[in-house]
């Protein structure tokens, strides 16, 4: 199958990451803003109260993010799976998986955003069944999500291998990423995580990029090699 059979999965799936990466670069800084990641559940919903706008920004972000993600998974598949069909076809799953586990933590955050009361001391709240609910579902989807995409890039790592040139080293740095993000479960590991998340933003722009732009797809993308 030829390069420029392949192009329009190539600009679709880039397309799908540069907005995945839009909402990225949307969600966090918005998260962060909020600053409502605390050791208790009452802590963690007056803080959302608090910042209602701009906790349920980050969740909706997350949430359009996760979806241009899964929408990615099927053109990335097709357009790199001359190259390593096993590979590509595990990459591509883990990538859905990863959007719809991101969606999922966004559409979360949106719920405790909306549910959140205004102005109430942590002391004066009484956190329900379905509110506890949701702060779990936010963090273990969101953390599953990242997981996911880290497994992702480690399997996509031969594809891009077997493409040569500049991408054997990107392939080398995907794996190394990969594995790093893997750390998002230690809680020691707070510096790493920043790290990892934003080198993960970069990765999504770097792609996207060169499956946007006929130039830059031009580097490694030869004929498939056994």
């Amino acid at each position: 199958m030829s390069v420029s059979a392949l192009i329009p999965d190539y600009r679709n799936a880039g397309i799908f990451l540069l907005l995945t990466a839009l909402a990225t670069a949307i969600s966090v800084p918005a998260r962060l803003a909020a600053n409502a990641d605390l050791p208790t559940a009452e802590e963690t919903l007056a803080a959302i109260g608090a910042a209602q706008a701009a906790y349920g920004t980050g969740g909706a972000a997350r949430l359009v993010g996760g979806l241009t993600l899964l929408a990615a998974s099927i053109p990335l598949w097709r357009a790199f799976r001359q190259y390593h069909p096993a590979a590509m076809g595990i990459a591509a799953l883990l990538l859905a998986a990863s959007g719809v586990a991101s969606a999922v933590s966004g559409a979360s955050a949106v719920a405790l955003a909306v549910a959140a009361p205004v102005d109430v001391a942590p002391a004066e709240l009484t956190v329900s069944a379905a509110e506890e609910m949701a702060l779990a579902v936010r963090w273990v989807a969101g953390t599953v999500g990242f997981t996911l995409a880290g497994l992702a890039l480690i399997a996509l790592a031969p594809a891009q291998w077997r493409m040569g040139g500049v991408l054997r080293v990107t392939a080398v740095v995907d794996a190394v990423l990969g594995v790093a993000m893997l750390f998002i479960w230690v809680d020691a590991a707070t510096v790493v995580h920043r790290i990892t998340g934003i080198a993960f933003l970069l990765w999504l722009i770097a792609v996207g990029l060169w499956l946007v732009v006929p130039r830059l797809r031009a580097i490694g993308a030869g004929p498939a090699t056994p």
